[in-house]
């Protein structure tokens, strides 16, 4: 019966086999993408050609142990370093005397920008001395090796031999020769070589960061790494196979953590739009039903058969639909991660891998989630009296409210638990509100029609002064708040889903430009490095001792790792040195930024607070490269956002920063600069303040935002074209006692009206609880948006999909011939 109900009418299931394609495309994509990104690897990296390799940590590393009285827990946590530190001296000859190496080779890794003629060269580039080429291997494909003024580059660069290239690292700029260049590469890293005699006046190194280790035939590798092993220090980790990637500098290896997030974030919150959508497009579906499965019923069928009859249809249009779906899902996979690499969300080397498990998966939860919505609709639908259910064919049935008012109760509840337990202002704000969205949303469509049925009395009644169409509309949406529903709710999914991430998302870059501006205000103009990320500390102080400069700021941008109760957390810093006059302002609370000179850390007010640390207080911390020191609190400050947590010395951050360059100077006075014409001078204004630019964040985000949005808007037409469809024997009746095709077309449009203010009322509502929380623990200040014509724009844009998906299918079923429909 299930086969030939779903074979005979194709067009009563057309609008759940367009759900489900589309469910099982975004949940089969976003699957694809979140496993690609925890099972992504760096490969060997640049020490393929290497048997082992010994380095110092590349992470923070804590333990701690609990006993629990029936036993003790130990749990170790890491937080990756964004740099190197150099090994010990005595390291290499310890390695090359240990028996089975043939030869030791060290390797000293330091970011670098080059540019050549002012036009700097994309990528990431890392710099080392010429003897670890072969590591890679990176054979020379032309030219010769470099001279003490020259440089060896990748061909894939494109620069020519002979030419001059400005090579740019912490210890200063200089101008050198490209001698040659070499073949091979690795993923999201352009190397170049310099002369080793050269490598520590360049990079600032006391010693290599890592030393390559090449055994002698026939030698065991895991015999001789634990020989290295008992030679060498503790603390000193040898990496054999894949780790040997994690031996090279931490910010020329793709960091996958970044991605896991991103994708988790995206199958999260599209995850949820398509099993929203789908549950409603189900129930709907089977709602639409009542007449035939009263018959049914009539005919002698039992509720048990009747389950079992809508739950094999359901699992065959799913099936369907399942079918195309997960090839689609493999496709927008690929097109999201190449839009995500673009815009530098994720690694230039992640690539999706279109795993079978993956697809399984997503299949079996698109089914559950089909069965679990044919269940839950199918619940009073198969059990009421065959006579009962004749009549409820005409009116809906009511049902009691506490099955509805519980659940809501307790999803509204887990969403206030969010917006007042969880710091939004932190790093899980945006997620945690989509989350806190996302249960109002479910909670919304527990109550369905007694929370849609008291909105549509309301708001139905301003459309009665639009005429006697107008008050046969508003007593029809009343009558029938359960079909209203049906379209509202995707509708409050549609604006407040996108409302919130996208809201959240520009209250963010608000607050933050907000306070950069702040920031910035004493100073005259602003300094940055035209073709380079940043001006090597030294020369930054030429600047800032320029004639005309009364006051100076300068900043180095970085992160260190605080132990967070055991687990260590990585935080954005900045190291700072101030000269004269006042030319930033951080909004100090407490203490004094002088002492920053004598060793001190500056900490924004959030941080102090959930630390409970004070001016005087002495944490200890890790550097860049690794280095644990004890710094003490010299001043809180408040206007953080878009530049750190912490404040630091800038030599310091400097000295133990593998780039080590300054992001931003700040001039106060009249300053000449006409002998810098390398330097670009801007408003003080600081669009960025030296910490990372947000801008691929958002657009990250935007993207989300679209797919999400065009998917919704699809299952809102979907659910629209559902109830018109079944209305044909109602609006055969309007043309049998004389409405005219344009009158009933009418009375559709104003009916759409009102389910689309009804829908826009929910997802306002729901978005303006979710922001107004965000945005007061942003700054204290509530806000419901922060473009207002943005907000009006999608306001306007979700009320006109309204509209037009209620429209559209009437017009097509709405005809000179519409009579027909009473025999359908």
């Amino acid at each position: 019966m299930a086969l030939a109900g779903v074979r005979r009418r194709p067009g009563a299931f057309a609008g759940t086999l367009l759900t489900a394609f589309l469910a099982f495309a975004l949940l089969s994509g976003g699957g694809l993408l979140l496993h690609s990104a925890l099972a992504a690897s760096p490969g060997p990296g640049r020490f393929a050609a290497a048997d082992l390799v010994v380095a110092a940590p590349r992470s923070v590393e804590l333990t701690t142990t609990r006993d629990k009285g029936d036993e003790v827990k130990v749990k170790t946590k890491g937080e990756r370093l964004p740099g190197a530190p150099t090994l010990p001296a005595g390291v290499l000859d310890a390695v090359a005397a240990t028996p089975g190496v043939a030869e030791a080779v060290p390797d000293a890794a330091f970011p670098v920008s080059l540019d050549v003629a002012g036009t700097p060269v994309p990528g990431n580039v890392v710099a080392h001395g010429w003897r670890s080429a072969p590591l890679t291997p990176h054979p020379l494909h032309d030219g010769v090796a470099p001279g003490r003024d020259d440089v060896v580059v990748e061909a894939s660069l494109g620069l020519p031999v002979g030419g001059v290239v400005r090579l740019t690292s912490r210890t200063g700029a200089r101008e050198l020769r490209v001698a040659g260049t070499v073949a091979g590469g690795v993923p999201g890293q352009s190397a170049v070589f310099v002369a080793d005699e050269r490598v520590a006046d360049l990079s600032g190194l006391a010693g290599p960061t890592a030393v390559a280790v090449r055994l002698a035939p026939g030698a065991d590798p895991a015999g001789v790494a634990a020989a290295l092993r008992g030679r060498l220090d503790p603390a000193l980790t040898v990496r054999a196979g894949a780790d040997k990637a994690h031996a090279d500098l931490p910010g020329a290896v793709p960091d996958f953590t970044g991605a896991v997030s991103v994708f988790g974030f995206v199958l999260g919150i599209t995850g949820f739009a398509a099993v929203f959508a789908l549950i409603g497009t189900v129930s709907l579906g089977i709602g639409q039903r009542l007449r035939e499965l009263a018959l049914l019923r009539t005919a002698g069928a039992t509720p048990g058969a009747l389950h079992r009859l809508l739950l094999a249809e359901t699992t065959l249009v799913a099936l369907a639909s399942a079918a195309p779906g997960l090839p689609a899902g493999v496709v927008v996979a690929h097109v999201v991660a190449g839009r995500f690499r673009d815009l530098g969300a994720v690694p230039a080397g992640f690539a999706v891998a279109a795993h079978p498990a993956v697809l399984v998966a997503a299949t079996a939860l698109g089914l559950l989630v089909c069965w679990a919505a044919t269940a839950v609709a199918a619940r009073r639908a198969v059990r009421i009296a065959p006579t009962q259910a004749l009549r409820e064919a005409v009116t809906a049935p009511t049902g009691g409210r506490a099955p509805r008012v519980v659940p809501a109760a307790v999803l509204a509840g887990g969403a206030t638990a969010i917006l007042v337990l969880v710091p939004l202002g932190g790093d899980l704000g945006m997620g945690m509100g989509f989350v806190s969205a996302a249960l109002l949303l479910c909670a919304a469509a527990a109550l369905g029609p007694v929370l849609v049925g008291a909105l549509t009395a309301v708001l139905s009644r301003p459309v009665g002064a639009l005429g006697a169409l107008g008050r046969v509309a508003g007593a029809v949406t009343r009558a029938e708040s359960r079909r209203v529903t049906g379209v509202a709710v995707p509708l409050a999914l549609v604006f407040a889903v996108n409302a919130t991430v996208l809201t959240n998302g520009d209250l963010l870059a608000s607050v933050t430009a907000a306070q950069q501006a702040d920031r910035a205000a004493p100073a005259t103009v602003r300094v940055a490095a035209t073709n380079a990320p940043g001006l090597p500390l030294a020369t930054a102080d030429r600047v800032a001792a320029s004639a005309g400069v009364t006051g100076s700021a300068l900043t180095v941008g970085t992160r260190v790792v605080l132990d967070e109760g055991g687990k260590p957390e990585d935080h954005p810093a900045q190291g700072l040195r101030l000269a004269g006059e006042p030319a930033l302002d951080l909004g100090v609370t407490a203490g004094d930024l002088a002492g920053l000179a004598a060793g001190g850390v500056a900490v924004s007010a959030p941080l102090a607070a959930a630390r409970g640390w004070r001016v005087g207080d002495r944490p200890e911390l890790w550097l860049a490269d690794g280095t644990r020191v004890a710094l003490t609190v010299v001043a809180v400050f408040g206007l953080w956002r878009g530049f750190g947590e912490l404040v630091l010395p800038a030599d310091l951050v400097s000295a133990h920063d593998p780039r080590g360059l300054v992001g931003a100077l700040y001039l106060r006075g009249a300053p000449d600069l006409g002998a810098w014409p390398e330097l670009a001078a801007t408003t003080a204004a600081d669009p960025r303040g030296g910490a990372a630019d947000p801008r691929n964040q958002q657009a990250a985000w935007e993207l989300m935002v679209v797919i999400t949005l065009g998917f919704t808007a699809i299952a809102v037409v979907n659910a629209s074209a559902m109830a018109v469809g079944a209305r044909r024997r109602e609006f055969a009746g309007l043309r049998l006692i004389g409405a005219t095709p344009r009158q009933v077309r009418a009375l559709v449009t104003r009916e759409a009206l009102v389910t689309a203010v009804v829908g826009l009322v929910l997802g306002c509502a729901i978005s303006g609880v979710v922001v107004g929380a965000f945005s007061v623990a942003l700054d204290g200040r509530w806000r419901l948006f922060a473009d207002p014509l943005r907000y009006l724009a999608l306001v306007a844009g979700v009320g006109l999909l309204g509209v037009v998906a209620g429209w559209a299918p009437a017009r097509a079923v709405i005809g000179n011939r519409s009579r027909a429909g009473l025999n359908g």
